[in-house]
């Protein structure tokens, strides 16, 4: 089968234009990739905060970090929490959610937050991993919306 030069040039024409497209659309996606954990002082909470925390939470952990517009459901807003608790901070379920991961994946959108208990463990003893989520949570109350 014979195609006449006007319809090659036209067909050509139409896979640069479809390529260029796909390579343009995949340059603009983001995607969140997982890296080692940072080792931080165990000592200061906002110093991991800064380091774990605020890529999806924000710096002042209001859920607007610049990784939280990849997620379908954004991640919590940390300055509302003691509003939202009858105005008493929760220490114990936010130093729960640190170290052991969301309770209710659907209210965090999904199980994408890390389970920092975990991985502070693999840079730590117990002593030092209970240290890290109590001054996490600590600077976490911090943040609350006074």
């Amino acid at each position: 089968m014979k195609i006449s030069i006007p319809c090659a040039a036209v067909l050509l024409a139409a896979s640069i234009f479809s390529g260029a497209t796909l390579a343009r659309a995949q340059e603009g996606a983001k995607t969140i990739k997982k890296a080692p954990i940072a080792v931080t002082s165990a000592a200061s909470g906002e110093e991991m905060f800064n380091t774990y925390c605020a890529v999806c939470h924000g710096k002042g952990g209001k859920g607007d970090g610049p990784a939280a517009s990849e997620f379908k459901i954004p991640p919590a807003n940390l300055t509302l929490l003691a509003q939202k608790h009858d105005g008493k901070y929760p220490a114990a379920y936010v130093a729960e959610v640190i170290q052991t991961g969301p309770r209710d994946a659907k209210a965090h959108g999904s199980k994408d937050m890390p389970v920092w208990g975990t991985l502070f463990k693999s840079i730590g003893d117990d002593a030092q991993t209970r240290l890290r989520i109590h001054n996490l949570s600590a600077y976490v109350e911090t943040l609350q919306a006074k």
